[in-house]
């Protein structure tokens, strides 16, 4: 039954696909002759008004682009499956949850929030993790972020954060960047920014992948059982690769090498049968307990450590085919957080509420009118049976008298159900209207503190950093120095260190004392899992390579599903050491080591005497050190860093494998050495790498 479901809207989809073997017709289906040349009076003559297959070309042609969504604009997407571990009826009507024979379709779209469509995919920025899951009692679309909190507490302000967000309106500048002086302006205003401000200065805004990339429901929403108890609930994605990210130098030179690097990672790895996952869970706490936080539960700024509320796995989601057609369905995709099914309802959040009213009212502008829904991607694969007619787009072929409730005529159809209907939440609400934010949602500073007591020292590092990039683009001193008033709030070190990396004055006393609370989860040093799926490594080779070396390595790191690319001096055949053929997958020139997880040099003296001479194969070793990335100088590979700044490094040959700050020295390639790169990869970077005497 579950992959009968699955399969149902695999075959909805087959029926709206086009095959392009049919023969060339107009959009009714009259089959074309020429669609080179206009109908014209005579071979010079003017076009005739007549030619009903231009106009309807280029009719469709102008009509091709509609508007790209405010935010999130820049996306990739792809259709899985969703399957529970286990039945959570006593928790949920949610027939999804239901039982772990049930397999339910999704449809997810990854995204960046502030860049236009055409944006680069690797700024400093939230990504969105938006899942759709095509259930038997209707959509249920779970929109969410990877980082677990928001900018805002209440919806009346997106507006507001948007604008300041986006490029300035008398110039368009900066495209995809916070860096900036409107958006800083606002943080400086509106100290419940904080916490978010400091994810998003993270590492966590500059993810290596989507598969390598947790998701957020962000707010705290309801499970509601069939005898109408609730439980709030938070959800969290939580990748099996782990969640690791790029560099700050690294993201920005990714920007330039390969714009599309994340949604072509995303895309690959599904062609290659690499299927991403996802396990998710939740973090459950009874209604009793609502008030048991020193937060308040419904405050999207703060989350729930999962020190107080452990995060229960409850499912597996698996993406394992690509889309089709990128405009008809990851960009015609429309998501709402208001597409709930039984089982799942709301909280009082102020800014869920708003989201409640805003992602249709902007499924309305972006796709054309009422009928959105009919779209193959977001149709349900429940049965769709009500009164609503007519309008933009309307698909469906209607029939009957009657589109009317209550009515005699049609026999009374569509008739309400009685049974596996949607039931609001039962909540007593009482209270004088009133414009007030809630005084449990004051504390702006804690979790932000929180947040940076629990990272490594090179995940401080890296925020502090961010920063000070980040406010030296503001023209405005003034901006500046509002923030580092907000930083001795979370903590006085911190604001010293940005505030003498901006050139303000420094904070001299400590505003608020740090609580020394922290929270291990949310640091990144703690979430390796040790799998490398989909890892790039890149190979340097030259005429003369010792083949064997690089086979064997391919060979071992494919059992890995780990992928070794040859990078030659030059595309096509390169000769081997031995007299044979090495085909290079691509010329050093036409990528960079950012887009690589890890680079290797082997043996062969004429191969590394060529690449010791190329400042390109040079650089690409450095840069790969620069950015903590695991090396393999196998055999005389070491002599390509002889002339560049990491020579004083790895003096002398090396009689026996061995490693050094994240590079794997060694005599010969074998099971030995294999080993150890292969381990020192699976840690993902090196942190403890310096490199600050290293040039980018």
């Amino acid at each position: 039954m579950a992959g009968h479901r699955h399969d149902a809207k695999d075959q909805q989809l087959e029926h709206d696909r086009t095959d392009s073997t049919e023969p060339l017709t107009t959009d009714t289906g009259v089959r074309v002759e020429d669609t080179d040349n206009s109908l014209r009076a005579g071979a010079r003559g003017p076009t005739l008004l007549e030619d009903f297959h231009t106009r309807e070309k280029i009719t469709h042609f102008d009509h091709e682009r509609i508007p790209e969504r405010v935010v999130h604009a820049r996306g990739a997407g792809a259709y899985g499956r969703f399957t529970p571990y286990e039945g959570l009826g006593d928790l949920t009507a949610a027939h999804f949850l239901s039982s772990s024979d049930v397999t339910t379709p999704v449809f997810v779209r990854f995204s960046t929030v502030a860049g236009s469509r055409g944006s680069a995919d690797t700024p400093r920025d939230v990504r969105g993790f938006a899942v759709k899951f095509y259930t038997e009692q209707g959509n249920y679309d779970l929109v969410g972020n990877n980082m677990p909190v928001f900018f805002i507490q209440d919806g009346i302000k997106f507006p507001d954060f948007v604008h300041a967000l986006k490029p300035q309106p008398h110039n368009e500048i900066p495209q995809a960047q916070s860096a900036h002086d409107t958006l800083w302006d606002f943080v400086g205003m509106q100290p419940e920014t904080m916490h978010m401000m400091m994810w998003l200065m993270s590492d966590r805004a500059i993810p290596r992948s989507y598969r390598m990339m947790q998701g957020f429901g962000v707010h705290t929403f309801r499970f509601v059982n069939a005898e109408g108890r609730g439980t709030f609930v938070k959800f969290h994605w939580k990748p099996l690769l782990g969640t690791h990210s790029l560099v700050w130098d690294e993201a920005q030179r990714v920007q330039g090498k390969d714009p599309d690097f994340n949604r072509r990672d995303l895309w690959d790895s599904i062609e290659r049968g690499e299927h991403p996952e996802w396990e998710l869970g939740v973090q459950l706490v009874d209604e009793a307990d609502e008030h048991a936080f020193d937060f308040d539960l419904l405050d999207p700024t703060k989350l729930v450590p999962e020190e107080q509320v452990p995060v229960r796995p409850i499912g597996r989601l698996v993406l394992d085919r690509n889309p089709d057609n990128f405009f008809a369905e990851t960009e015609q995709v429309a998501f709402h957080t208001a597409n709930v099914v039984p089982g799942i309802d709301f909280t009082n959040d102020p800014l869920l509420q708003a989201r409640n009213f805003s992602y249709l009212d902007t499924q309305l502008l972006r796709l054309g009118g009422p009928n959105f829904q009919q779209i193959p991607v977001n149709r349900p694969v429940a049965p769709v049976s009500n009164n609503q007619r007519d309008g933009f787009a309307q698909h469906r072929v209607h029939r009957g008298g009657t589109s009317y409730a209550q009515n005699s005529l049609g026999g009374g159809c569509p008739v309400t159900a009685g049974e596996g209907v949607f039931r609001h939440y039962t909540e007593r609400v009482a209270g004088e209207k009133i414009r007030e934010r809630s005084a449990s949602f004051g504390d702006h500073y804690s979790q932000a503190t929180l947040f940076y007591n629990s990272l490594a020292d090179w995940e401080r590092e890296h925020l502090l950093e961010a920063f000070r990039f980040e406010l030296g683009k503001c023209e405005e001193l003034s901006v500046r120095q509002k923030v580092v008033a907000h930083l001795n709030h979370v903590d006085h070190g911190l604001a010293v260190e940005v505030a003498e990396g901006v050139g303000v004055a420094a904070p001299d006393t400590e505003e608020t004392p740090n609580h020394g609370r922290s929270s291990p989860a949310l640091s990144q040093d703690n979430s390796a899992t040790g799998d490398i799926t989909g890892r790039q490594i890149a190979l340097l080779a030259a005429d003369g390579v010792d083949a064997s070396d690089a086979e064997a390595l391919r060979a071992r790191f494919a059992e890995e599903h780990a992928h070794v690319e040859y990078l030659g001096t030059r595309d096509g055949a390169l000769h081997t050491r031995d007299g044979g053929v090495l085909t290079a997958n691509r010329s050093m020139k036409t990528v960079g080591s950012v887009v690589y997880d890890a680079v290797i040099v082997v043996g062969g003296p004429d191969s590394v005497a060529e690449l010791g001479k190329d400042g390109l194969a040079r650089h690409f070793v450095t840069e790969a050190f620069k950015h903590h990335k695991a090396v393999l100088l196998a055999a005389d590979g070491r002599r390509i860093v002889e002339g560049t700044p990491l020579a004083g490094r790895f003096p002398g040959a090396a009689e026996t494998t061995r490693t050094t700050e994240g590079v794997v020295l060694a005599p010969a390639v074998d099971d030995e050495s294999v080993a150890e790169f292969l381990r020192i990869v699976k840690s993902h970077r090196h942190w403890d790498r310096e490199t600050s005497s290293v040039p980018a």
